[in-house]
């Protein structure tokens, strides 16, 4: 080491006075030094106050440039020596080195540029304003033989991609194109994965997915998955999970997706159809959540239940029923569920008998498929006959009130909720009811009334005054307990309340006079003077109910 502290030395001189032999002879010791030890020479080199002087020295013309680079790339292999680099002021020179011509001093200052760089958020950020994305694209482009320099580069990209400044940059480079002609060459599995790493956060940008869809990405990942389908290898089973999945994330871009359905027609969408039938669970699940990407607007939808894609759905899911893949499962349901939406769907895929095969994971205990299960429900009962049908179902509605205290689940308890009313406004049946209220559902509907959502409110109270004009006597003792009149008086009262609000509640305070002892509720809480302040509301659909109701209230008593 002593031998190190006089080449620290005798580099302070010949760094000054350039002469170059020399000062290549004290940058060699060092490598040596640093590749014998590397923590202790990074500290002797701290405390040299060497670094200052590496700044002058990173310069294109130096003959001695590629081992300075190479000496600081292997001191930032140093968490303590990264910002010491930086108040050296080794970046922007770095960042211009990035200009060279010279192989081995790019890949050297990439390093350097790397390891200063690691880790650290605010230091990318500041790279990636300095303009390094675009340098950094053409180099791939221009250097895609030399497999070092294109590692970098990669390894660089992976780390960029990370930030959500950088997809812009990203955006405006021909980077998918260079990715998807660099990815086209590669036949190692490693070299794959490593740009696998890089697509994947790209591909969450929308406009780079188009891009990587037009440089012809897609036809690459249906190609691995032809090749790796059948393997029980590790690393192809891996892979064939990357590829189905970076399929799927390209699917979520709205452009991306209309371009690769094509109508129907498109051979990409034909190839994601046969994997829905597939044994492999993993291309499975792809197909099925591709089907629920394409299944974004009414158009895809409409066409793909016309050409049998609800079968294809079911059978699936009957494959999962016992002991089944739960992500396959949610997967189905999320495609079913989205395919329910258009009105025209509605009825094709009752008749198809949806609703049986849906009814078989009732007894799921995994929140993601209650979730999606109820959710594709409630999109199919618009019909008075389906939801009557399914209103009576006692174990479904049992199920729906244990579900709407699942207090953990916010999602499967307002789903749950959502449903029961919807059960009630669209069958408009008594038995409906009956068995809702045989069910204990009653006092769920009066919760769901003062929900922070104006639109499950009014769905509430929509269904309560249904119950009451319907089937008041046997609902009444429930809504006595769940102290529906106080919390009518409450939404009336409350300014902030909605409009439809304050309406629907209103009709059913009316509603609910056929109850004596609810209706002496409503004497004994003075609604007279709340409801007489809405004649004058803004809304003129609030002002004429509350004259109505407030005729009822004086007429009544």
């Amino acid at each position: 080491m002593d031998n190190l502290s006089d080449t620290l030395k005798k580099l302070k001189i010949t760094a000054v006075d350039r002469t170059e032999d020399c000062l290549e002879g004290c940058l060699d010791c060092l490598l040596q030094a640093l590749a014998q030890n590397n923590t202790e020479t990074s500290e002797k080199i701290q405390g040299s106050g060497i670094l200052q002087l590496f700044a002058n020295l990173l310069t294109p013309q130096s003959s001695c440039t590629a081992k300075v680079a190479n000496i600081i790339a292997e001191v930032a292999k140093n968490e303590f020596m990264r910002i010491p680099c930086v108040d050296a002021g080794l970046i922007s020179p770095l960042v211009q080195l990035l200009n060279s011509k010279d192989q081995e001093v790019l890949l050297q200052t990439g390093r350097a540029l790397g390891n200063i760089c690691y880790d650290s958020h605010s230091l990318q950020a500041q790279l990636i304003n300095m303009g390094v994305i675009p340098t950094l694209v053409k180099l791939l482009g221009i250097h895609c033989h030399n497999a070092a320099l294109t590692e970098m580069c990669l390894v660089a990209f992976g780390n960029l991609a990370e930030l959500e400044s950088s997809k812009e940059q990203f955006a405006s480079t021909n980077i998918a194109e260079e990715l998807v002609k660099l990815f086209k060459k590669q036949v190692e599995h490693d070299k794959r994965e490593m740009i696998f790493e890089v697509l994947a956060p790209l591909a969450e940008n929308d406009a780079i997915k188009l891009q990587l869809v037009e440089a012809g990405l897609v036809e690459c990942l249906l190609e691995i998955v032809q090749q790796k389908v059948d393997s029980d290898k590790e690393d192809d089973i891996a892979e064939l999970k990357t590829a189905s999945d970076l399929m799927v994330l390209l699917l979520l871009g709205d452009e991306s997706m209309q371009k690769l359905f094509e109508g129907g027609k498109g051979s990409v969408f034909q190839r994601v159809l046969s994997w829905i039938p597939s044994n492999n669970h993993q291309l499975q699940l792809a197909g099925a959540l591709a089907i629920a990407n394409f299944a974004r607007n009414d158009g895809n939808c409409i066409h793909m239940v016309d050409n049998g894609i609800v079968e294809k759905l079911m059978d699936l899911l009957d494959r999962h029923v016992e002991d089944g893949n739960v992500t396959v499962q949610h997967a189905a349901l999320s495609a079913l569920r989205n395919l329910a939406i258009p009105v025209v769907n509605k009825a094709k895929m009752l008749s198809a008998g949806v609703t049986e095969t849906v009814l078989k994971f009732l007894k799921s205990e995994m929140p993601p498929v209650q979730f999606k299960l109820l959710g594709t429900l409630r999109m199919l009962i618009d019909a008075q006959e389906a939801a009557e049908q399914l209103g009576k179902n006692a174990k479904l509605v049992e199920r729906l009130v244990e579900w709407c205290e699942a207090k953990d689940h916010a999602g499967v308890m307002g789903e749950s909720n959502r449903l029961l009313s919807a059960l009630i406004r669209h069958s408009k049946s008594k038995d409906v009811i009956k068995t809702i209220v045989q069910s204990g559902g009653i006092k769920h509907l009066v919760t769901m009334a003062t929900s922070e959502h104006v639109i499950m409110q009014n769905e509430a109270l929509v269904a309560l005054a249904l119950i009451a004009a319907l089937e008041l006597g046997p609902a009444e003792k429930d809504l006595e307990s769940a102290k529906l009149v106080q919390i009518l008086h409450r939404l009336l009262a409350d300014e902030r309340s909605a409009p439809e609000i304050k309406y629907n509640s209103m009709v059913l305070i009316c509603a609910l006079m056929g109850s004596e002892s609810l209706y002496k509720e409503v004497q004994d809480l003075a609604f007279l003077d709340v409801v007489s302040k809405l004649r004058s509301h803004e809304n003129k659909s609030v002002a004429q109910q509350a004259s109505l109701t407030e005729q009822r209230l004086t007429v009544e008593s």
